[in-house]
């Protein structure tokens, strides 16, 4: 499997910048980091990459039968692997802003986003539900269009891998590289819960999309970003972290009458998207704070 062994290549690469960015927040007295936290985003990470593996066994007939009705005969060369990573990147981009605003892809995604604190660990946060919520799908236009599995799936193994180095605090802003990649500071801003923040930044390599489709915002000086989703959820069970969301989901689909209902449940907006009492008076200080530095 390719895109598995892109990861395992660079895995020792992203276990030092853990420990490199650990020591670094140690020495300087910030709490980047809390033990029980790490551990559990490493969970989460055994457990989704064991699911990911399972979903490309059972997938691959699909993908390559799939494949068999493809448009065009797409040859390998520079060009066209520059058209595969912005087409895939496009459509990670679409994956990501409808795991935030559906109810059903945020089930999986919102297991990224429960912690309240970001590092490079946080990037290992993934939910093993990904296969269930159908994460796979955005992927089926680039075979469609004549992309080959193998190369697809490198590509997105390749655009999750530059995300992980975004997954800091450690990295201020970079200058010119701010107006087109998904960088720390931007990525900062995507997993904040303040008001201002949320449903922001959903790029994955490139943050032009977000700039030509209006979800960008820049993270201000004036108000630090909080990490976390608006309730009051915290667990560090590995278990609990996964299937919280899901679990509220089922009751909620349960008790709505009727199949209308019962699909609003599912494509309804999330309920993180209306802050908890402790989020809005959160958001409330900021904006006094903001007005007293003016």
């Amino acid at each position: 499997m390719q895109a598995e062994w892109i990861l395992l290549a660079l895995s020792p690469v992203f276990l030092t910048l853990v420990a490199l960015e650990c020591w670094y927040g140690l020495r300087l007295r910030l709490d980047w980091y809390q033990w029980r936290d790490t551990l559990a985003n490493a969970a989460l990470a055994l457990m989704h990459q064991a699911a990911e593996l399972l979903t490309l066994l059972l997938l691959l007939p699909f993908y390559w039968w799939l494949f068999q009705y493809r448009l065009l005969d797409i040859p390998l060369n520079a060009w066209t692997l520059l058209l595969a990573f912005l087409m895939q990147d496009f459509l990670y981009y679409w994956f990501h802003r409808a795991s935030h605003h559906i109810r059903w892809f945020w089930a999986s995604h919102i297991v990224h986003h429960s912690s309240r604190h970001l590092n490079f660990s946080t990037a290992f946060r993934q939910s093993l539900m990904y296969p269930v919520s159908g994460m796979w799908l955005f992927w089926l236009p680039m075979m469609l269009l004549g992309f080959s599995p193998w190369l697809v799936l490198a590509v997105v193994a390749l655009n999750l891998a530059f995300q992980f180095f975004v997954h800091t605090q450690a990295v201020q802003k970079l200058g010119w590289l701010e107006w087109v990649l998904n960088t720390p500071s931007h990525h900062r801003v995507h997993h904040a819960s303040n008001s201002r923040y949320i449903d922001k930044n959903f790029g994955g390599v490139l943050i032009l999309w977000d700039k030509l489709f209006g979800t960008f915002a820049a993270e201000s000086s004036e108000e630090a970003c909080r990490y976390g989703i608006t309730t009051d959820f915290q667990s560090y069970n590995p278990l609990i972290i996964t299937f919280d969301e899901w679990r509220l989901l089922w009751l909620d689909w349960r008790q709505a009458k009727g199949w209308r209902r019962k699909l609003a449940v599912l494509v309804a907006a999330p309920a993180k998207a209306v802050p908890s009492q402790a989020q809005a008076e959160a958001n409330a200080s900021d904006k006094k704070q903001a007005i007293k530095v003016e």
